[in-house]
């Protein structure tokens, strides 16, 4: 006898008219925003009840997928120690628990390092160890943890940490006597994560967020004094600004960033001097950005004035608006970063599609690229606190190549290796990676990274997952992913689509998938995922696709122009109502996105968003099966966006496709916090992409 298939809940159509530039669009969910409704909580639990539902059958394969997942983890473990000061500091895991223990043991050298053997720190190290903060216990009794605004005071004696327990990105600040191991009596609610330390050890700066969840006023705190008497500092009016707070490497300067999309200014303050007022170091110009990084009697700036891919200047701490340009633009590598060291300088820059980081020696002028062991690669700067070292560390992953943090001589070019993400049984001989190149309909030429198992065939019988983004000017270089590896294991080819929007190949990529050119990314998608079928990795039966927030929003666009060419998607958290959301001012952070996407109250940019808005574009079509994911407490994409979209799926699609949706009723954007909780979320998902490709064991 079999089991009926569970019936999906039908959301009730309640229309609602939005009427902009004489165009009128029928919103028959709108309804749904109102969280307040008994009738909204229970629609949305019913659709996780018939979720799990739909799911049930897969219970043994998603069990199966955990625990290869946790089966993989070394469940108690440790960072690779960074020195700070006296101190090394680390975080480890203990197995059975959800969440970090932060921790220091003290050195018994201060400074330099002597060998990089000693980054490792065993045997520089003396003393126990001292737990400052257990994340479990912090979490305890809250389906949701997390930790922002770590920040040691100067003396090391206190710690200045930010805790969210809602999964709405709003923090309280607290601060912790390390002595003692209790926490002041200072507690500072509604803030932003943003915390930074003046000299004095007794002063702090911290950023509050505005209704629209925008951090626009930084504050000054004395310890022990009531935050009601906190001193305003700054306040920036313009909401397509932000405000972020941090003290510099060298520890004299503190800076506050405010950007926008495009824009940013930049003020200063003598970390010494807490009661004196922030400088500005020159005037913000729309579609100026720059950044600033301190070094001794000068300030370094990269900034895109007069350089789409950016050029480094400097100008002195006493005239910081005379820049001087150190080094201009360069063909085809975009300068992201510098970091400055006593003796060095270190750039990050991307070339030819991935990222690297260039070293310069102060002392004799020369400079070197760090080599990597590999084409397609991500490689970033790990915390590197100490100023006065000649040691950096940097990370570096690759899609064969776990989590690496390194510890590199910029004077001698030796690395070693101090942690790489231990994966057990993991053997990366047996799986390959490639970089292919598919055409769009323009003529142009969008990189993909892949890696499958050895012999998987090429004659498009194998399951495959296409991942995209493309926003924001957010690279999606290549990562490891020991989750992944349940999907490779059984032969799913996996792959990423460098599409125009994020800054896989500099600022032009990115400016060619923003604004009225946002359509380009959809289309760079569908010619990768075409590219695949027709080198025979797959075949529309067999691929799903992926995307996260603005991810998921490029998910919704390519299947309503396409939705022949995949058998399955997963879209997490999407921006699936992009018109009505960018039009509402009142929503959080909405007003910075016009830079992004194009301010819709304008009847141009009204014209392009509509023309791709997910929700605005449903048509009745055989859709993929779908699995979207959302967060009741998301304040980057509210959950009824997702809600929406997939009510008015579920009452257009024809073809009866299998449309769930999930909704975390205890978490934001992010989803599920504790470790354990996530793997348990990702084994999910990777069991419902494996049905669909028809790989059941």
């Amino acid at each position: 006898m079999s089991i009926p298939e569970p019936t999906p809940p039908i959301a009730a159509r309640k229309p609602t008219v939005h009427t902009a530039h004489g165009d009128e669009r029928v919103d028959d969910y709108h309804w749904l925003r109102d969280r307040e409704n008994p009738e909204v909580r229970a629609y949305l639990e019913a659709e996780n009840a018939y979720a799990d539902a739909v799911m049930a059958p897969t219970r043994d394969l998603r069990d199966t997928v955990y625990s290869e997942i946790v089966g993989r983890v070394l469940e108690t473990d440790s960072s690779a120690p960074v020195r700070h000061g006296p101190w090394r500091y680390y975080h480890r895991t203990v197995e059975g628990l959800q969440y970090r223990i932060r921790c220091r043991v003290r050195t018994r050298r201060q400074r330099p390092d002597p060998v990089p053997q000693l980054l490792l720190g065993v045997p520089d190290c003396s003393g126990e160890e001292q737990v400052l903060l257990d994340e479990n216990a912090l979490a305890e009794g809250h389906a949701f943890f997390a930790l922002e605004g770590f920040a040691v005071s100067p003396d090391h004696r206190l710690l200045a940490y930010a805790i969210d327990t809602d999964g709405d990105e709003v923090y309280t600040l607290r601060v912790r006597d390390l002595d003692r191991g209790a926490d002041l009596g200072d507690e500072i609610p509604r803030m932003s994560g943003d915390v930074a330390w003046a000299l004095d050890n007794r002063t702090l700066y911290y950023t509050t967020l505005d209704d629209a969840h925008r951090a626009y006023r930084c504050w000054r705190h004395r310890l022990g004094a009531d935050p009601a008497g906190d001193k305003l500092v700054f306040e920036e009016p313009d909401e397509r600004f932000w405000l972020a707070i941090w003290r510099t490497r060298s520890d004299d300067l503190l800076v506050l960033h405010l950007g926008s999309k495009v824009s940013s200014e930049v003020w200063t303050l003598p970390a010494g001097d807490p009661d004196a007022d922030f400088t500005i170091v020159r005037p913000r110009r729309q579609g100026v950005e720059y950044s600033v990084e301190h070094h001794g009697d000068r300030l370094l700036i990269v900034t895109n004035d007069g350089a789409p891919d950016f050029r480094l200047m400097e100008a002195p701490l006493s005239d910081p608006s005379a820049w001087r340009e150190l080094i201009g633009p360069r063909r085809d590598v975009k300068l992201d970063q510098v970091a400055a060291f006593a003796d060095h300088l270190v750039f990050v820059e991307r070339a030819g599609g991935s990222p690297r980081l260039r070293v310069h020696q102060l002392s004799t002028g020369s400079e070197h690229v760090i080599d990597q062991p590999e084409d397609a690669h991500d490689v970033w700067l790990e915390r590197n606190p100490e100023f006065a070292t000649s040691f950096l560390r940097y990370g570096y992953t690759s899609l064969r190549t776990p989590m690496s943090v390194f510890a590199y001589d910029l004077a001698t070019r030796e690395r070693t290796l101090l942690k790489q993400q231990p994966v057990l049984g993991y053997d990366p001989a047996g799986y390959v990676t490639e970089r292919l190149w598919a055409t769009a309909p323009d003529g142009t030429r969008v990189p993909m990274s892949m890696v499958y198992k050895a012999g998987t065939p090429r004659d498009g019988s194998a399951p495959a997952v296409l991942y995209g983004y493309g926003a924001y000017e957010i690279a999606s270089d290549p990562y490891f992913s020991s989750a992944r590896l349940s999907l490779l294991e059984r032969g799913v080819v996996f792959a990423i689509a460098h599409v125009r929007g994020g800054g896989d190949l500099g600022r032009h990529w990115y400016e060619a998938g923003k604004l009225h050119a946002k359509p380009n990314t959809f289309t760079d998608f569908i010619a990768c995922a075409e590219h695949l079928v027709a080198c025979g990795w797959t075949s529309p039966s067999r691929l799903a696709i992926r995307g996260g927030s603005a991810g998921g929003m490029l998910l919704g666009a390519v299947m309503n122009t396409r939705p022949d060419l995949f058998r399955a998607a997963i879209a997490q958290v999407p921006f699936a109502d992009v018109l009505t959301t960018i039009l509402d001012a009142s929503l959080p952070l909405t007003v910075g996105e016009w830079e992004e996407w194009g301010d819709p109250h304008e009847p141009e940019f009204y014209r392009t968003i509509k023309s791709y808005s997910p929700y605005d574009n449903v048509r009745s079509v055989r859709y993929p099966d779908l699995l979207v994911t959302s967060g009741l407490h998301d304040v980057r994409v509210s959950y009824w966006e997702p809600a929406k979209w997939v009510a008015k799926l579920r009452a257009t699609a024809v073809g009866n496709p299998r449309i769930l949706l999930k909704t975390e009723m205890g978490a934001g954007h992010g989803g599920p916090s504790g470790r354990y909780d996530a793997w348990r979320e990702e084994a999910f998902v990777l069991a419902f992409i494996l049905e669909r490709l028809g790989v059941s064991t």
